[in-house]
């Protein structure tokens, strides 16, 4: 079960932890289905930057995210070291495309600090510690809020 926006993450919950830009993020490794190396998308005309296309899974169109535009950075060109998180959001199969995925780790209710609620919008569960690392928490379902839902229905 997910942490809810303003909860620490529970004890001992896996974490597929990725790099965007100079930052370490982490999702709940319960919503992750796959990991692709990157390969073309099919760009979809009107849809916000952060929506770089779609890509066909098995038959099945997913859109794809680019998480680096999605969180206000600048972006930057795909090259083989990028990677595509395949994750499930409810009943939905969705791709968030990261610069490379790094290990699986676990997080303790105590290494993790929960958003405060005036975090407002931010696509944020929690910001954990991990050993030297700080690892920021995404909550995948904010992280398409406003901004995916539309390709993702």
């Amino acid at each position: 079960m997910a942490a809810g926006v303003n909860e620490a993450p529970a004890r001992g919950t896996g974490y597929l932890t990725f790099q965007v830009g100079a930052q370490q993020f982490a999702l709940d490794i319960s919503k992750v289905q796959e990991i692709r190396g990157y390969a073309p998308l099919t760009p979809l005309p009107g849809t916000p930057s952060s929506l770089p296309g779609v890509m066909n899974l098995r038959g099945t169109v997913v859109p794809v995210m680019d998480v680096r535009r999605r969180l206000g950075m600048q972006g930057r060109e795909y090259d083989r070291f990028s990677v595509i998180v395949v994750a499930t959001k409810g009943s939905q199969t969705v791709g968030l495309l990261v610069e490379a995925v790094s290990d699986v780790v676990s997080i303790a209710r105590a290494d993790a600090n929960p958003v405060p609620p005036e975090g407002g919008g931010a696509p944020v569960e929690a910001v954990a510690l991990v050993g030297d690392r700080v690892l920021t928490v995404l909550d995948l379902e904010k992280l398409w809020r406003d901004n995916g839902d539309e390709l993702a229905a």
